[in-house]
């Protein structure tokens, strides 16, 4: 049977949703050369839902050169919610409804996280569209229940296309940060994205960063009071008297004049799905360091860095990999699921047998496991070490190893 005309005349769309990775036009790419393969046309979807309301704004992918190792998506994102939300009470599910028949779309592949392909599960539920959810975010903290092996035991880990390439840029920062800390002996505090998970935070371990704090643990008074105890000790330990403390822009942090604890906000509107935009954290902990410690400290935002540029060559590969497992669902008309990898393996071990489809009903979020983070230390433990050590490699830390003796004088 030749498999590239199996689903001739039938079309496929795919569209990209929430904040942007570089591994979105990678997941594009490999799904819209194996659903050409298979004989789909294939659409791509503008904006994300956005694209399905109104008159539509859609393109045709089948047969154009597309650049996957370009970070981002060529398609466009937005975080648009089609049901109703605070922002936007009207229920625009049937829009979309409209536009996917006015379009004669068979299957729609949806990238994206929790928000995105929480919207695509309700539409398979309500309308019953064949809907295949492709997973993506920056941040790493949808359930893809994903299982990482190590020392002869078993733990639930999450694997998303963007993170290992989003680890990798914070990898790749939080080195090159020491050099200007080390020439003022300073404490900088180096902000990174995660609202609700230090997944990504974790990767500036890599870069030499000697303490963290993620949005799991509540930075509570007392705990306060017990991190600043730590950073001091910790920085007149240091031969250098630099240190790199890494923070997840979510972290709950204790307001002394509010006597309450909170978040850092740069802006209070909040899109469709009900999200602020977090940005700040940094300069808070960096501030309180310098006045009651009495330490120079700076706030670095490393902001939209692990969002931008090429997608690393592990990102490819997990892509690619997942959208075999698409291939797997389509020719089976299994719907409403999601492919993901199995294990937490080494880039050489991304192959399909190591993927397998949940349901989107079952996907959430899954916050850093208690076990990758001590809260006693202010550090990531040995089992996150080897889980991201399969993804993005050893632990780098740019040094300046020559030590000057000391001149005396007469």
């Amino acid at each position: 049977m030749r498999t590239d005309k199996l689903f001739s005349g039938k079309t496929l769309a795919i569209l990209s949703g929430g904040g942007d990775t570089p591994a979105i036009n990678s997941s594009i790419e490999a799904v819209r050369n194996r659903a050409s393969m298979l004989g789909f046309k294939v659409y791509g979807i503008q904006k994300g839902w956005k694209g399905l309301l109104g008159n539509g704004d859609v393109v045709d992918l089948t047969n154009i050169p597309y650049d996957g190792i370009y970070g981002g998506t060529a398609l466009f994102s937005s975080r648009t919610n089609p049901f109703p939300s605070k922002k936007h009470p009207e229920d625009r599910s049937e829009q979309i409804i409209k536009n996917i028949e006015r379009y004669k779309i068979d299957v729609l592949v949806t990238i994206g996280g929790d928000d995105t392909n929480g919207a695509a599960k309700k539409m398979y539920e309500k309308y019953g569209i064949p809907v295949i959810g492709f997973p993506k975010t920056i941040d790493n903290d949808l359930r893809t229940r994903t299982i990482h092996h190590y020392k002869k035991q078993q733990f639930e880990a999450v694997l998303c296309p963007g993170f290992p390439s989003g680890s990798k840029a914070i990898k790749k920062l939080t080195s090159k940060l020491h050099t200007t800390n080390e020439s003022h002996q300073r404490i900088m505090v180096l902000e990174v994205m995660g609202r609700d998970a230090g997944w990504l935070t974790g990767s500036a371990v890599f870069g030499g960063a000697q303490m963290a704090l993620v949005p799991e643990v509540e930075m509570t008074k007392e705990r306060k009071e017990f991190f600043f105890e730590q950073v001091k000790e910790k920085y007149m330990r240091s031969k250098k008297k630099s240190m790199i403390i890494a923070v997840s822009e979510g972290v709950r942090w204790w307001n002394d004049e509010k006597r309450q604890l909170d978040m850092v906000y740069a802006s209070s509107d909040l899109d469709e799905y009900g999200h602020p935009r977090f940005g700040g954290i940094s300069g808070t902990i960096a501030s309180e360091i310098n006045k009651k410690l009495g330490i120079e400290a700076r706030g670095q935002i490393s902001g939209y860095i692990p969002r931008s540029g090429k997608c690393s060559e592990y990102d490819r590969r997990l892509t690619s990999t997942l959208a075999d497992k698409v291939v797997d669902l389509l020719l089976r008309q299994e719907y409403g699921k999601m492919p993901v990898m199995r294990n937490i393996v080494d880039y050489s071990e991304l192959e399909e047998y190591h993927t397998e489809a949940i349901d989107m009903g079952n996907i959430g979020n899954f916050p850093l496991p208690e076990l990758y983070y001590n809260a006693n230390d202010f550090s990531f433990t040995e089992q996150y070490i080897d889980f991201l050590t399969h993804i993005i490699g050893e632990p780098f830390r740019m040094e300046f190893n020559h030590i000057f003796p000391v001149v005396i004088p007469n």
